[in-house]
């Protein structure tokens, strides 16, 4: 392939990508969609493509669905699906940010409820919302009519309008520092009343058991969310040893919204993240699986951090 070819697609790959994480929810697998679309632009007649930005897009987004409608794919979603994977701010995957409708696309909140939509409708939204083509694009990209496209849209949005337990994003960053400080300080001290306080009437909370359970773990109920986070929060031997060590627990933005970071030896062992509406919590996602804090592990060792809120259990 000649140098002028590979440059374009390169130049391509970063919104790609972005585009496959917010379809997928897993960074790993985005590469590796990103990567078979190299392939089949190896392989293509390029001399007949008249936009390969939009041949590419049709590429990658097909790809996608093709997984999302996959064997593997249906297999998760009847037995619960996984939770997204966690990028840490500033990860080019999260792009494009300029707008809020972008900015709320990738949050962990959006991608768990778009993993409940249809594959179609998945698309269409997230075309329209991160990426803002147009429903004639959108249309042509997933070989529906434009009307089809509007309908996937609004069914989309009413969804995760719906589902949706945070904010409007307008938090500034200092305002929601110091209240996951203040939330970490009632979960690290024991004082489940103080939880209970800082939780929104209708908080939920969704956490991966550690990255040992089979299923996700749900709360609604305030009271059941402030045990179950002070338990998660309360030092163990057990936990010690499956961590590898006591963690220092850091503050830091993960996919737009704030999260408590733990990381032994400059690795991080998992992340919770919180949505935040009036200066409450209304909801929380603990993520401890290894396999999706690969990417957020890698990219905390490269930045490094702040000192920590507490510096060890």
């Amino acid at each position: 392939m000649d140098t002028v070819a590979v440059d374009r697609f390169e130049a391509s790959r970063p919104r790609l990508a972005s585009l496959a994480y917010r379809l997928l929810g897993s960074a790993a697998d985005a590469e590796d969609a990103v990567q078979d679309a190299f392939l089949r632009w190896q392989a293509a007649d390029r001399a007949r493509i008249e936009v390969p930005e939009a041949w590419l897009t049709k590429v990658v987004t097909n790809l996608c669905l093709d997984q999302l409608r996959s064997a593997r794919a249906r297999h998760e979603r009847a037995v619960g699906e996984q939770l997204p994977e966690p990028l840490l701010q500033g990860d080019p995957m999260l792009g494009p940010a300029d707008t809020y409708e972008q900015r709320e696309s990738v949050s962990l909140a959006v991608l768990t409820v778009m993993q409940r939509l249809a594959p179609v409708e998945r698309a269409a939204y997230v075309l329209r919302e991160a990426f803002s083509y147009p429903h004639a694009e959108i249309a042509g990209i997933l070989d529906i009519s434009e009307s089809a496209s509007q309908q996937h849209v609004h069914r989309a949005r009413r969804r995760v309008a719906a589902e949706r337990r945070g904010g409007d994003g307008r938090t500034d960053p200092a305002s929601a520092r110091r209240v996951v400080e203040e939330f970490l300080l009632a979960a690290t001290s024991g004082r489940v009343d103080q939880l209970v306080a800082m939780l929104t009437a209708d908080a939920t909370a969704v956490s991966d058991g550690a990255g040992l359970a089979k299923r996700l773990l749900r709360f609604t109920d305030r009271k059941q969310i402030a045990t179950f986070v002070r338990a998660g929060f309360r030092p163990t031997p057990a936990k010690i040893r499956l961590a590898g060590g006591a963690p220092a627990l850091h503050v830091a933005d993960v996919n737009g919204a704030p999260a408590v970071i733990a990381v032994v030896d400059g690795r991080v062992r998992g992340a919770v993240v919180l949505e935040l509406r009036d200066g409450l919590v209304a909801g929380l996602c603990g993520i401890a699986a290894p396999a999706r804090l690969a990417r957020l592990d890698a990219a905390w060792q490269q930045h490094g951090a702040e000192s920590p809120a507490v510096a060890s259990w």
